[in-house]
């Protein structure tokens, strides 16, 4: 499929694994310039080398850590100054934080500066460029509207989206969108250590999942591309779950 993607530079945090790396490696194999952001700069670079072997535009890569005090203005700063721009933004670092009743208030402010406050600084950063230019794709990679248990990237998660939706309806007129993407179970680092083994992962799948299975990174990452692209200028403000049907709620 075509997504009419036509010189668009993007930023792809969490690059290293599961969506992140689906991601950047789908949008790479469309054209599109790639930013791949991550600590882990082996990872990268076997990144790199697998979008080089399957034809893709070779990417930028960018190690960096999110958490520092400054790290998403820091990393703006370096995006534009390599690569040249940024229309596309994906911010999919992140991750659960599962915590006690009585966790401490630095548990819940570690998941608050990872899971939203470190991408609202990052997409306010790279915003008013877009805004200037008239194009510009926001998408958050975020978290399960159904916690069953405490966890304080749930709450992360939910400000990302009311962030989002507000955020969207200020610059919709400047041709700038903002979407969110719940993932259900894709597979990945996370998932693997909640369900070590393949009977665990079924097990859980038959309950709660329609589908049956657990879904793949790319399949979740074509919905980025989607959203990311000139065909989908009219979607904004939407949180969208990829979650094989888990999800209970007509609306």
């Amino acid at each position: 499929m075509n997504f009419e993607f036509d010189g668009q530079c993007a930023l792809v945090t969490g690059a290293s694994r599961g969506i992140g790396r689906a991601t950047a490696l789908a949008l790479a194999l469309q054209g599109v310039t790639v930013g791949a952001v991550a600590r882990r700069g082996e990872l990268l670079r076997e990144l790199a080398a697998e979008i080089r072997a399957a034809g893709g535009r070779e990417p930028v890569l960018i190690e960096a850590d999110l958490y520092p005090e400054g790290a998403a203005e820091r990393l703006a700063a370096q995006a534009i100054e390599r690569l040249g721009r940024v229309d596309i933004v994906v911010n999919a670092a992140g991750g659960s934080r599962p915590i006690d009743v009585h966790a401490p208030k630095d548990a819940w402010d570690e998941a608050m500066v990872l899971n939203f406050f470190r991408i609202r600084e990052l997409s306010h950063a790279l915003l008013d460029p877009m805004r200037a230019r008239r194009w510009g794709r926001i998408v958050n990679i975020t978290g399960t509207s159904e916690p069953r248990v405490v966890n304080a990237a749930f709450s992360a998660k939910a400000a990302v989206h009311a962030w989002s939706k507000g955020l969207s309806r200020e610059v919709a007129r400047d041709n700038v969108t903002l979407n969110c993407i719940q993932p259900g179970r894709i597979r990945s680092e996370q998932i693997a250590r909640r369900y070590p083994t393949l009977e665990a992962e079924l097990a859980f799948a038959r309950e709660e999942i329609p589908m049956g299975r657990f879904g793949d990174p790319a399949e979740l990452a074509n919905l980025v591309l989607f959203l990311a692209s000139p065909l989908a200028g009219y979607i904004t403000g939407t949180v969208i779950p990829v979650d094989g049907g888990m999800y209970r709620f007509a609306f």
